[in-house]
């Protein structure tokens, strides 16, 4: 194997989902996605409380126009995404929205305090879970995955659906198909 290939298969590696049935790691991503969701529902309320604060404290700041506006997408988007992010459907979008919104928060912090981690610290943290379900999805124990399985006709994450995300060998693959015949 030569160099060019032994980094491709390394990051190949690095980059491969976890689409596995581990059961430990699924729990742990399904109380994740939970409490992410649930203390962004609280967020969500703090904006409707008194929607002009935030938005001449927060949005006006940071010079975007229409400032009510922008403030109640957020809070709107905190308090529509964060029950999907946590009942796990339609994961993606609702991370992404999530994440968005941490994201302006973050240059929020930025521009007030400057690169200062005490202010930057938790919208960061949100901003990071969010981005991990923006990428990888819900996870077994989310609806979505329950969904899918329903319009492939299969039960979620067998082993066919792990040999087609490449959690399996080829060799094995062949092997099981060989010993299917």
């Amino acid at each position: 194997m030569n160099t060019s290939s032994q980094i491709r298969s390394w990051v190949a590696s690095v980059l491969q989902p976890n689409l596995s049935v581990n059961y430990p790691s699924q729990v742990a991503w399904a109380v994740l996605r939970v409490v992410a969701g649930t203390v962004m529902i609280h967020n969500g309320l703090d904006k409707l409380n008194n929607i002009e604060s935030f938005a001449e404290a927060y949005v006006s700041v940071i010079g975007l126009p229409f400032p009510i506006f922008f403030s109640y997408l957020a809070a709107f988007t905190e308090l529509l995404g964060a029950p999907l992010l946590i009942a796990g459907l339609l994961t993606r979008p609702a991370a992404l929205g999530l994440l968005s919104t941490m994201v302006v928060a973050m240059y929020h912090h930025i521009k007030v305090a400057g690169f200062s981690i005490p202010y930057l610290e938790l919208s960061a943290l949100y901003a990071a879970c969010f981005l991990f379900f923006t990428v990888n999805g819900g996870g077994l124990f989310a609806l979505d995955t329950w969904i899918a399985s329903l319009v492939r006709g299969s039960a979620p994450m067998t082993t066919d659906a792990a040999m087609s995300a490449g959690q399996v060998k080829e060799g094995d693959r062949q092997a099981e198909l060989a010993s299917q015949r």
